[in-house]
């Protein structure tokens, strides 16, 4: 019994979780989604897919197919930092429900967490999240910084 509890346990302990679901508006009629998740390090990159209900917004996974009507919508990409996005172009008015889904290839086990997006609550994405989300961005920035500010090394 105590081997079974500590089997369960540890499988619990080392199993990957979802974070965090952030939301936010590229412009008016665009949903940009980012699923932060946890994984143990000794694991294989996690596949992940957003849902709602059964259908199918688009995955990483390449034995799954997306649901037609998504195919030129919806766009999924694991980023650094254990980050999942989600780009979904023409978001309904409305409330639409957005499940992030991340999956273990070598268990099958599944992690889940969902959002309720009021396109009307919408808020646009940062500028400042938007420069910072790739190297290249803030390379430039730090390039140009001086010549900005006049400044002679």
């Amino acid at each position: 019994m105590l081997f079974l509890s500590t089997i369960l346990l540890f499988g619990f302990a080392s199993a990957q979780k979802v974070i965090q679901l952030n939301y936010c508006s590229i412009d008016e009629h665009h949903l940009r989604m980012d699923c932060k998740y946890a994984v143990p390090a000794e694991s294989p990159q996690p596949y992940c897919k957003y849902t709602n209900g059964e259908r199918l917004f688009d995955t990483t996974d390449p034995d799954e197919e997306q649901h037609a009507p998504f195919k030129k919508r919806a766009r999924v990409r694991i980023f650094p930092g254990n980050i999942c996005r989600l780009l979904f172009k023409n978001l309904p008015n409305g409330n639409s429900n957005f499940t992030c889904n991340i999956k273990l290839p070598d268990t099958g086990a599944t992690a889940t967490k969902t959002s309720v997006v009021m396109k009307k609550l919408l808020l646009p994405c940062s500028a400042w999240s938007v420069l910072f989300q790739s190297c290249s961005g803030l390379m430039l920035t730090l390039m140009t910084l001086p010549m900005l500010l006049d400044i002679h090394w």
